[in-house]
């Protein structure tokens, strides 16, 4: 399409993309929350280790970066046809930097993954071979984040600030079409988050299972909400956040045995790590001897997550646009 074509009236930008999206969170915080413990999920399964995976993608949007500023494009089933990825100028320290790790964490699990032969270094390039895109290649993902964008579309649609009538087949097109693009966004949105939360909860595991508990209670609050049908528990981000932590959210937890059985995470290192959150303030135990959150976490988590959301609203911002003109 040319740039003639283009009403630039159309075009979304990041604060109104944010700011709707704050204010319309009870239609979207339960399924962001779905989302994004999805792809937690699908990171630990590829390697039952978070940090593997995290090198991985780190790595594959390394490549991607050089083809966006080389303006090469691949489509979905172009890019994982290719035999094997490779990334030049390999560098530990870089990953380091990136990841914030320590360099002997890093080092490690390299190493690792070269024993498993996901990775092979030649000198100063390292090639990630073919026979690991059946474990990071996000076919299920690329569906569950078309769906999102698809509410986040419907949205905005009533909102009036976004007029393209869109379905979430056409947004999963549009992506796999524009993929070496589209996943680029994608992980600048994803991997800096699962890097700040590392660092808050000092372990991304610990992170993925303090999200799997918010994400029991915000199932448990959307449904209150929805069966309440009152206009004046419709929230924004605030209220919604407040309901799921300090009121009717936390009417169920959710038991260690749960959790593993959600996660795939070792029962053992599960009662581990919620020990620690419990101890942090994180989380406690009700009288059913289940995990749920405590009020810190409204002080603690809601300002950094604000952070997120500003990254949110870039990806969604720029795909929506992507979509706009396709």
């Amino acid at each position: 399409m040319s740039l003639r074509q283009i009403d630039f009236s159309k075009v979304l930008n990041d604060d109104q993309v944010y700011d709707h999206m704050m204010r319309s969170y009870d239609q979207l915080g339960r399924d962001w929350i779905v989302h994004q413990w999805s792809w937690m999920n699908n990171v630990y399964q590829a390697f039952r280790d978070h940090y593997k995976y995290l090198i991985v993608i780190s790595l594959i949007e390394k490549t991607l970066q050089f083809y966006d500023q080389m303006n090469i494009q691949y489509s979905f089933d172009n890019f994982y046809s290719k035999s094997s990825l490779h990334i030049e100028k390999f560098s530990i320290t870089e990953l380091c930097e990136k990841l914030q790790l320590p360099k002997e964490t890093v080092r490690r699990k390299v190493l690792e993954l070269e024993k498993l032969g996901v990775l092979k270094r030649v000198k100063k390039q390292i090639i990630i071979d073919r026979s690991v895109f059946s474990q990071v290649k996000p076919e299920r993902q690329v569906k569950t984040t078309a769906k999102y964008i698809y509410l986040i579309s419907e949205i905005f649609n009533k909102d009036g600030i976004y007029q393209k009538k869109l379905n979430a087949k056409f947004i999963e097109n549009i992506i796999k079409k524009n993929f070496s693009i589209c996943w680029r966004w994608f992980y600048r949105m994803q991997i800096p988050m699962i890097i700040g939360y590392h660092e808050m909860f000092e372990d991304v595991a610990t992170f993925h299972l303090w999200g799997t508990v918010a994400m029991n209670q915000a199932f448990n609050y959307k449904k209150y909400v929805d069966d309440s049908n009152v206009q004046s528990l419709r929230p924004d981000y605030m209220t919604f956040n407040k309901g799921i932590i300090e009121e009717e959210g936390a009417t169920t937890g959710v038991s260690a045995m749960s959790l593993s059985d959600m996660t795939n995470i070792p029962r053992a290192t599960v009662i581990r790590k919620c020990k620690f959150l419990v101890e942090q303030g994180y989380l406690k135990l009700n009288d059913k001897k289940q995990y749920v959150m405590t009020g810190y976490n409204i002080d603690k988590i809601l300002p950094y997550q604000r952070k997120v959301f500003r990254n949110k609203a870039k990806f969604l911002r720029k795909t929506l646009n992507l979509l706009t003109i396709s």
